[in-house]
């Protein structure tokens, strides 16, 4: 490939455009700065989050009342869920190192539309300022869980207009976003490269974007519905004014299992992006982990029904959800098998990024095989709704794109900031968490199994040893994060300057200096060969 490298250009933290200071930051249509607004937003609201699930672990320490009523729990577990479902994982990866990463990826100097990509994220910040004043307006916080479930979201007399309004909001920047993407992508590739020359986390993007525009639409009229139904009292939902609460159930899976494809689908991209090249070797099968992501994103759109064996519906229905459910498992088999075909007699590096990419890799397949408990018909009967399906969720989210996004954070670190972070603390930070992950979870597989109900704010004494353990590993595992919160942000300043190219990387964006220059490239570079084309 052809590239121009030009070192005296000013990099984009220290541009100087129409604007100064702050504002130079929130009005800036630079696709690395509007990254980084969405970076410094999604960490905030993480360790809201987090603080939040802390407070229910040692609530749960033991049987009985310590400091919150039942109310206030079933508020705790409520925002906790919206946060860092609506406004940290679904954004997350695609909105953070997408917006910073595509155009670097594709040899490009911005995204499609830059001003409608600030607006996204000024759309994201008001759903997510929406949301806090839940905590502020009305009746107090909505009770009802995440999901909003009908019929309680439409009779609670909970703040749960406000909240459902909020994730209505963030809905809009999914989608701006997507569409972005999806030009960007289809028609500011640089000369050369063509669909199967793209990097692999920008094929992850491109099958994120879809499900983005296509699924995110069910949700937004879906939760008119219910904003429909407390003010207006027109009965979709329910059935004291004719309605089904069964059809909520269906139009929010329809969306929401779509959307954990939004969140994982970016973060396999991450993974395969780290692969290769921590392994200094070509990625094993370009085209079928490229395809296997498209295929995730269609497959997925089939399988909602399995959250649902237990609402009365037909056998039929059953046994079809249940097969397509074990069908979407192969395309994620595809992309494990590829990684470790990828790292077999590869020189790899044993540094911070491939560490959580192994990581990665261990916690998802833990997520995903018992998934497959979830999705077979006979043995979710007798798991659902119990702290199995919450320990489930976590491995796939938080084991997925939470770790996932600390792989990316590790990987790209030098080029956002242009500075090393400190390898001993991300080390131990790496050790830490892993530990606390695991000690916070996996007990909640063992006590599911043995009958401990999800979402109760109290237990039986047989069920204390796990959540005393589940208990100690929500503190260790909030100290991992602050360590490694605290060692990039320390860093920023204090880091060692970093090269271009601290991996030796082959993707284009290790072809430009660290940190990158306000429009990328002085000329858009010419594309010869494949990427990873290690030798």
């Amino acid at each position: 490939m052809s590239i121009n490298l030009n070192n005296t250009l000013p990099n984009y933290l220290e541009h100087k455009g129409k604007y100064t200071g702050i504002r130079g930051w929130i009005f800036s249509t630079d696709h690395k700065r509007i990254a980084l607004l969405y970076l410094y937003s999604i960490v905030t609201f993480f360790c809201v989050g987090m603080l939040l699930g802390v407070l229910m672990r040692l609530e749960l320490f033991k049987p009985g009342q310590q400091f919150m009523t039942p109310q206030q729990y079933n508020a705790a577990f409520t925002i906790h869920g919206v946060i860092m479902v609506f406004l940290v994982v679904i954004p997350g990866l695609a909105a953070v190192f997408g917006n910073f990463l595509l155009p670097l990826h594709i040899g490009a100097k911005d995204v499609a539309f830059p001003k409608l990509n600030l607006l996204s994220w000024w759309i994201y910040l008001a759903g997510a300022v929406i949301a806090i004043c839940t905590l502020i307006f009305g009746k107090g916080p909505p009770d009802t869980g995440w999901t909003f479930y009908a019929p309680y979201s439409t009779t609670s007399n909970t703040n749960v207009v406000m909240a459902v309004f909020a994730a209505f909001v963030l809905g809009f920047s999914s989608i701006l976003t997507g569409i972005n993407f999806i030009v960007t992508i289809h028609r500011m590739r640089a000369p050369g490269m063509g669909w199967f020359r793209m990097p692999l986390f920008t094929w992850s993007l491109y099958a994120t974007s879809w499900i983005q525009v296509l699924a995110t639409p069910i949700i937004g009229v879906t939760l008119l519905m219910v904003v429909a139904e407390r003010w207006f009292r027109i009965g979709f939902f329910d059935p004291a004014l004719g309605g089904d609460p069964i059809l909520f159930e269906h139009l929010f899976w329809i969306y929401s299992h779509p959307a954990v494809y939004i969140m994982i689908l970016p973060a396999m991209g991450v993974i395969t992006e780290i692969i290769p090249t921590m392994s200094q070797k070509r990625v094993f099968g370009y085209k079928a982990i490229a395809l296997s992501s498209l295929a995730i994103a269609f497959v997925g759109y089939l399988v909602w029904g399995h959250h649902m064996y237990t609402s009365g519906m037909s056998v039929t229905a059953r046994w079809v959800f249940s097969l397509l459910t074990f069908i979407v498992a192969v395309p994620s088999a595809i992309k494990v098998f590829n990684w470790i075909s990828t790292m077999y007699k590869g020189s790899i590096d044993m540094r911070p990024p491939m560490l959580y990419a192994l990581s990665f890799m261990f916690l998802f397949m833990i997520g995903g095989l018992t998934g497959l408990v979830l999705g077979s018909i006979a043995t979710d009967v007798h798991v659902h709704d119990t702290a199995f399906v919450v320990a489930h969720f976590h491995y796939i989210i938080f084991g997925g794109m939470g770790f996932a996004f600390f792989a990316a954070m590790h990987f790209w670190y030098p080029k956002i900031y242009g500075r090393m972070y400190n390898m001993k603390r991300a080390y131990w930070a790496w050790g830490i968490l892993n530990v606390g992950f695991n000690l916070l979870y996996f007990p909640l597989f063992v006590i599911g199994l043995q009958g401990m109900p999800r979402r109760y704010f109290d237990y039986l004494p047989q069920f204390q040893f796990g959540h005393v353990l589940s208990s100690i590993g929500a503190l260790v595992t909030a100290a991992g994060i602050i360590l490694m919160i605290y060692n990039f942000s320390r860093s920023i300043r204090k880091g060692e300057l970093a090269p271009a190219n601290p991996w030796n990387g082959l993707t284009l964006e290790w072809m430009v200096p660290s940190p990158p220059p306000v429009e990328n490239f002085v000329e858009i570079p010419v594309i010869t060969e494949a990427p990873y084309n290690f030798k």
